[in-house]
C-alpha cells in the first residue's frame, strides 16, 4: 500500500477577531470548528489549507504565533470555548500538541496576547472575567507553562481584546490593555516578565464594547519611541492612544484640538500617569485620535508589520460593514486617514449588526512583509489583496474557503471532473481542479445553493444536476448555468456533455425567497471586483445592466463565489411529510433518484423514486419496509437493485421488474446490527454489499440469485462505522471498501473478488491527516488511473477532504 496524500482540504475559518494569526515565516493559521487551518498564502501552488491541528473539544476562538522564533520552531498559542489554552510546536513532521494549560480560567478563552520584547510571556482572557498572565520555558526538547498571576476585572466584564509590549525607555517593564463588554480600557503594567501586573489607568471614550486591541513603536525601528495603542470598537470608531515616557505631555496631547477624521467629536485629552511601584520611572498615557469612516462594528485593527519609521506607520481595520480600510498619518498635517479602502460597500442596505445582521468581514492581517492583506468573511472565507506599487491600488487575490459547519454530504460528478458538498451552513459548494502554470490545485469554483435551511444530503444527476436534500419535506433540481460550465471547460478543462445554448445562463435569489430562479445575461445585477471605488459602484447600480462575468485568469473569488455562481432551480420535489434524511441517483444517464424522510412510523419511512425522464414525477407506489428514519440508500452499478438502511436496524433490497416497471422488495433482514445502520454501499456486480453500523462493525453480505442473503463477513472495529463506499471496479484483483469513523477515522478494507468471506484491513490512516469530528459521507472518485485511486471525505467538523493513494497490498 503506497503513502496516503492529502491534496486538497477545504476548511471555513471562525468567525472571531482574534482566531488568526499570520507568522514572520509565512504560515497563515486560523481557527476551524475546533481545529486550527495551516496555510500559505504565498505558496506558488496555491495549494490552500496544508493541515489542521487537533487537540481541543470545542471551538477554537485565538490564534497567535509566539514572536521572534525560527522557521524551524515556530510555536503557536491557541484559545478555545473548552476553556484550555494549548501550546503547539513545529518539528520534522509539522506541529505537534506540547502543552495544555487547564484549570485557570472557567470560561471561554477570547484572546491571547504576546510580546515582541519578551516572547516567553503571554497574558489570555478568559470569558469568566479574569487575564491571566503565563511564562514559557522553552528548552529544545521541552515547552513548560508557569501561571504567574490572574487578574479580575473590576467592574466586572468579559475581557475580549489584550494588548501587551514593552514600556519605552525600559529593559523589563511591561504594559497590558484590557478590554472588552464595557466602554472603557483597563491599563496594567508590571517591572518585569516574572513580576505581577497592578492596574494603573482606565481609558474613557468608546461608546461601546471595545473588540480589539494593538500596540505598536511610533518609531518601529526604536524600542524607545512612544507606544501607539488601536482600540476597536463596536462604536463604529478607531481610536489612537499614545504612551510617553516622563510626566512632561507629548506635543500631540498638548495641542487643544484632536487630531480626527471625519467629524468632530466630545474628546477627553486627560493624561494618565503610570507609575512603576518603588520606581520613580513615569509614563504618560494620553488620547491621540479617533478615526472614522467604518458604518459598522469595527471588529479588529492591526499594525503594519513593515512599517520602518513614523511615517509608515499604516493601520489596517475590518468591520461589520463589508469593508477593509487601510489608515496612515497625511505627512503634512499628521490627521490619520484611510489612504486605501476595499472589500465591498454593503451586501445588503440598512443590514447592520443592530438590526440582527451578522455580516462583515470579522477579522484582517498583514502578510509579513506589509504587500498583503487577508479577510475573513461571514461566509468563513479567507480572501487576499495584493498592493500593486505601480498602480497603487489592492488587487483581489486567490484566496481559501470552506464550510462553517458539519459537512453533511458529498457527490463527484459522474466522470470526476468536479466535487460537490452540503453542510449544516446552508450551502452547497463546487470544487475542481485548476491547472495553471504547470500546477494543479483544488479551488471552490460555484456556490450553487445559498439556502434557507440546514442542507443533509446530494447527489448528482448527470454531468449538469443534481439534486438536494434539506431540513425541510421537499427537495431541489438544480440545473448548471452557462457561466460556470465555461469557467469549469476553461480552467478545469471540463466538458460538458449538454449543449451549452440550452442550459441557463445564470440565477439569482430573489429577496425573500429561498429558491434559486434563472435569469437572463442582461438583468440588472450590480458587479464588484473587491475593490470600492464609490463612484464606480453607483455607475453599475445605476446601469441597468449586467455584464455577468467571472475571472479569465483565476477561479472565482469570495466575491464572485457569493453572488454570480448560483444555479438556478429547475424543480421542487414534493411528497415526504418531514425533513429529507437520505438521497441517491441511479448511476448513469437513467435520471432516477432514491429518497427518504425523517420518520418514526412505517407511513412516513418509505423510499420514494423520482424519475427526471418523466418531468420529476414520483413513480408509484412508494417502498415500505422500513419503520423508522431511513439513513442511507445505494443503487446497484446496474441500477436495478436499492438498498437502503435505516434506524430501524434494518436493511432492505428493492429490485425492479423490468416487465412492469415497479420497484418491489427483494430482501430484508431485521436486526442486521444491534445499533442504529449508517451506511450501505454495493460492490460491483451487484451480488454484495456492505453495511455499516454504531455497533462497531461492518458487514458484508452476499446476495444469491433466488434472494437468498447470508452474512459473509463481519469486522468488529474499536468505534462505531459512520459512513461506507465500495470503490466502483476492482483494483489489483481486489474490491476496496472505505469506511468512516465516529472519531474522524478512516480505514481501507479489500476483499480478494468472489472471496466474499477473506475481507482484510489494509490500512488506517494516520491521525495527523484525519478529520476531528465523525465522518459524515464517503465516496470514491471516479475514473482513477490505474492503481491511483482518491477518496472525498466530508466530517461533523466542517472539513471537506481529498485523499489520494495507489491501491495495492
Amino acid at each position: 500500500m503506497g503513502p496516503v496524500s492529502l491534496p486538497f482540504l477545504a476548511l471555513g475559518g471562525n468567525r472571531h477577531p482574534a482566531a488568526a494569526d499570520w507568522s514572520k515565516h509565512g504560515t497563515l493559521a486560523f481557527g476551524g470548528g475546533r481545529c486550527i487551518a495551516l496555510w500559505n498564502p504565498d505558496d506558488s501552488s496555491l495549494r490552500g489549507v496544508s493541515a489542521t491541528l487537533k487537540g481541543h473539544t470545542d471551538k477554537v476562538n485565538v490564534v497567535r504565533f509566539l514572536p521572534n522564533r525560527t522557521a524551524d520552531d515556530e510555536i503557536i498559542l491557541s484559545g478555545s470555548v473548552d476553556k484550555t489554552v494549548r501550546v503547539w510546536r513545529r518539528g520534522d513532521a509539522g506541529f505537534s500538541l506540547v502543552a495544555t494549560v487547564e484549570g485557570v480560567h472557567s470560561g471561554s478563552i477570547n484572546d491571547i496576547a504576546v510580546c515582541d520584547q519578551h516572547p516567553t510571556t503571554f497574558a489570555s482572557a478568559g470569558a469568566d472575567g479574569t487575564v491571566a498572565i503565563f511564562a514559557l520555558a522553552i528548552t529544545p526538547d521541552n515547552v513548560e507553562v508557569k501561571h504567574i498571576q490572574s487578574l479580575s476585572t473590576k467592574p466586572k466584564f468579559y475581557p475580549l481584546a489584550l494588548a501587551l509590549s514593552g514600556l519605552p525607555t525600559s529593559d523589563n517593564a511591561l504594559v497590558l490593555a484590557v478590554a472588552g463588554s464595557t466602554f472603557t480600557i483597563s491599563v496594567y503594567i508590571s517591572p518585569s516578565p516574572d513580576s505581577e501586573f497592578t492596574h494603573q489607568a482606565t481609558l474613557a471614550g468608546h461608546e461601546n464594547w471595545v473588540r480589539s486591541l494593538a500596540f505598536t513603536h511610533e518609531d518601529p525601528s526604536s524600542k524607545d519611541s512612544d507606544l501607539i495603542l488601536a482600540s476597536s470598537s463596536q462604536d463604529l470608531y478607531i481610536r489612537l492612544w499614545r504612551l510617553h515616557s516622563g510626566e512632561e505631555l507629548p506635543p500631540a496631547a498638548a495641542q487643544s484640538e484632536s487630531k480626527t477624521y471625519g467629524l468632530s467629536a466630545r474628546i477627553s485629552n486627560k493624561a494618565h500617569m503610570l507609575r512603576l511601584p518603588s520606581s520613580s520611572q513615569v509614563w504618560s498615557l494620553t488620547f491621540e485620535a479617533l478615526l472614522m469612516g467604518h458604518e459598522d462594528w469595527v471588529y479588529a485593527s492591526r499594525w503594519n508589520p513593515n512599517s520602518t519609521s513614523p511615517k509608515s506607520l499604516q493601520l489596517l481595520s475590518c468591520s461589520a460593514d463589508n469593508s477593509i480600510s487601510v489608515w496612515a498619518p497625511e505627512e503634512s498635517s499628521g490627521i490619520w486617514v484611510p489612504v486605501h479602502r476595499f472589500g465591498e460597500i454593503s451586501g445588503l442596505k440598512g443590514a447592520t449588526t443592530a438590526t440582527g445582521a451578522a455580516g462583515g468581514m470579522w477579522n484582517c492581517l498583514w502578510s509579513p512583509d506589509g504587500s498583503a492583506v487577508a479577510a475573513l468573511t461571514k461566509n468563513g472565507s479567507w480572501r487576499i489583496w495584493r498592493y500593486d506599487a505601480g498602480e497603487d491600488r489592492w488587487k483581489p487575490s486567490v484566496g481559501v474557503s470552506g464550510h462553517t459547519r458539519d459537512a453533511t454530504g458529498i457527490s463527484w460528478a459522474p466522470d470526476g471532473s468536479y466535487l460537490l458538498s452540503t453542510s449544516f451552513d446552508q450551502t452547497t459548494r463546487l470544487f475542481s481542479q485548476w491547472t495553471a502554470n504547470g500546477t494543479n490545485s483544488w479551488h471552490e469554483f460555484s456556490r450553487p445553493q445559498i439556502h434557507g435551511y440546514d442542507i443533509n444530503c446530494i447527489a448528482t444527476v448527470g454531468s449538469n444536476r443534481f439534486v438536494s436534500g434539506a431540513e425541510e419535506k421537499l427537495l431541489r433540481v438544480f440545473d448548471e448555468p452557462k457561466a460556470i460550465a465555461n469557467i469549469l471547460t476553461s480552467h478545469c478543462g471540463v466538458q460538458s456533455s449538454s449543449d451549452l445554448d440550452s442550459l441557463p445562463n445564470a440565477a439569482n435569489i430573489p429577496v425573500l425567497g429561498l429558491s434559486n430562479k434563472p435569469i437572463d445575461v442582461n438583468a440588472p445585477t450590480p458587479l464588484n471586483d473587491g475593490t470600492i471605488p464609490d463612484e464606480e459602484e453607483e455607475e453599475v447600480e445605476n446601469s441597468g445592466k449586467t455584464e455577468y462575468r467571472l475571472p479569465e485568469d483565476t477561479p472565482p473569488l469570495e466575491n464572485d463565489l457569493a453572488r454570480h455562481t448560483l444555479w438556478p432551480e429547475m424543480e421542487k420535489l414534493y411528497g415526504h411529510g418531514y425533513e429529507i434524511s437520505a438521497l441517491a441517483a441511479a448511476p448513469g444517464n437513467a435520471q432516477v433518484i432514491a429518497t427518504a424522510c425523517k420518520a418514526s412510523t412505517l407511513e412516513h419511512a418509505v423510499i420514494r423514486i423520482y424519475d427526471g425522464a418523466k418531468n420529476w414525477r414520483e413513480v408509484k407506489p412508494s417502498l415500505q419496509s422500513h419503520s423508522l428514519t431511513v439513513t442511507n440508500i445505494s443503487f446497484s452499478p446496474d441500477g436495478t437493485k436499492i438498498l437502503s438502511v435505516g434506524r430501524d436496524r434494518a436493511w432492505s433490497v428493492f429490485a425492479k421488474d423490468q416487465s412492469s416497471g415497479e420497484w418491489k422488495l427483494r430482501a430484508r433482514k431485521d436486526k442486521a446490527h444491534t445499533r442504529i445502520i449508517y451506511g450501505c454501499s454495493w460492490l460491483p456486480g451487484g451480488q454484495a454489499f456492505v453495511t455499516v453500523s454504531r455497533d462497531k462493525s461492518i458487514k458484508l453480505w452476499q446476495l444469491s440469485d433466488n434472494s437468498e442473503v447470508t452474512c459473509a463477513a463481519t469486522m468488529k472495529l474499536a468505534l462505531p462505522v459512520t459512513a461506507v463506499d465500495v470503490l466502483g471496479e476492482a483494483v489489483d484483483g481486489r474490491y476496496w471498501i472505505a469506511v468512516g469513523l465516529e472519531d474522524g477515522g478512516l480505514e481501507w478494507y479489500a476483499v480478494p473478488e468472489g472471496k466474499w468471506n477473506e475481507v482484510q484491513k489494509v490500512l488506517a490512516f494516520e491521525q495527523r491527516i484525519t478529520p476531528d469530528k465523525a465522518i459524515t459521507d464517503i465516496t470514491w472518485r471516479p475514473n482513477g488511473v490505474e492503481k491511483e485511486r482518491e477518496l472525498a471525505v466530508t466530517s461533523e467538523d466542517g472539513s471537506v477532504r481529498v485523499y489520494k493513494a495507489e491501491l495495492s497490498l
